[in-house]
């Protein structure tokens, strides 16, 4: 099951700036570590809301945030994005997934994000990169690229063993106006 490793999760979350009282959209959430994290981050004035269309992964997130009490988190099964039309306006969002719907997600996006509001796509293939930039940059927004690539230790005998993990990006676009 997808989880947004915990240093992504980081390095997203403080390029989204997040601020209290604001609405928080986690698009494709999937076991709802980065809506997890989110809502503490924002509690208790803020809301997130947390979408997924596969009924395991919603199952898997709605359990998380329960262990968190969170009563400022909403896990919504549903696809986008369609199902982004009923919420609140965001101040901020995070995409962790599309299901290959970006260029529809990132237009409602673009349409219901409040001016100076932030958008943060991950993407660890070339073409969703390509998509979530080209979009940014052609709204007009200010748009940052990011590459991360992860290394750990692995204990291995008296030696410790570095593994790398596959790189994973992050296109950070802020939309224009005054925001919070």
């Amino acid at each position: 099951m997808p989880l947004t490793r915990q240093e992504v999760r980081v390095v997203a979350l403080a390029k989204l700036r997040l601020a209290p009282g604001q609405i928080f959209w986690d698009l494709g959430t999937g076991t709802g570590a980065v809506a997890v994290e989110a809502a503490r981050l924002l509690r208790p004035e803020g809301k997130v809301y947390a979408v997924e269309r596969d009924l395991k992964r919603v199952a898997v997130a709605r359990a998380n945030a329960s262990r968190w009490e969170l009563g400022n988190l909403a896990i919504l099964e549903g696809e986008a994005p369609e199902v982004l039309l009923s919420l609140p306006s965001p101040h901020r969002v995070f995409v962790g997934g599309s299901g290959g719907k970006l260029g529809p997600i990132l237009k409602v996006v673009g349409e219901r994000l409040l001016p100076g509001g932030r958008v943060a796509i991950t993407g660890v293939t070339l073409d969703t990169l390509w998509e979530a930039y080209r979009w940014a940059d052609t709204s007009g927004w200010e748009a940052e690229l990011l590459g991360m690539t992860l290394v750990r230790g692995e204990k291995v005998g008296s030696r410790c063993l570095l593994k790398g993990g596959n790189p994973i990006f992050l296109v950070v676009a802020e939309k224009p106006g005054e925001g919070r």
